[in-house]
């Protein structure tokens, strides 16, 4: 039996922007995403408002977290997703935007966005045509579907196929 419990993922698709948007002026920055470091894990505690404990999931062997942070801003995380490369395709295990890209008072739009499409990407990267699934809150499926191009498959099960995925990464990185 399996000790752990996945939990839906909650994340809300605010707008779907080139690179990620302030909210305020409307500026686009370029982003990068790499791998987070031990050294990152101090920043992104609950402490210091982030929902996910990232301590426990840096430590699963066959995950890899990835931080999302503006272009020659390394030291800023913009938001975080934790990818399990699967043999058919990746799997979204968690995405959470920095506590101040969330809510009314956000500071940048589109970092849930970049994140999924940096997961589409890596799924192509990794031979899997862009597929990525992902386990949703029951009450943001439609929003999924809507924002993505998810697909239900059943229960909270969600995929994004090759279409959708392509048309996530040409979003984000058409320019990288």
């Amino acid at each position: 039996m399996n000790q752990e419990e996945e939990i839906g993922l909650d994340f809300v698709i605010d707008k779907l922007t080139n690179s990620i948007e302030n909210v305020i002026t409307g500026d686009s920055f370029q982003t990068e995403i790499s791998i987070l470091q031990n050294s990152d894990l101090k920043s992104v505690t609950k402490k210091n408002g982030w929902y996910f404990n990232w301590s426990e999931e840096f430590k699963n062997p066959v995950r890899d977290i990835y931080k999302l942070t503006i272009s020659g801003n390394s030291k800023i995380i913009q938001g975080l997703v934790s990818l399990e490369v699967k043999s058919d395709h990746v799997y979204m295990h968690l995405v959470e935007n920095a506590p101040y890209n969330k809510g009314q008072t956000k500071v940048y739009a589109g970092v849930a966005g970049n994140l999924v499409a940096y997961a589409c990407k890596l799924s192509f990267q990794r031979g899997h045509d862009g597929n990525v699934s992902f386990l949703s809150k029951s009450q943001l499926v439609e929003h999924y579907e809507k924002t993505l191009g998810a697909f239900h498959f059943g229960g909270r099960i969600m995929i994004i196929e090759t279409k959708s995925a392509l048309k996530l990464i040409n979003k984000y990185f058409q320019n990288k």
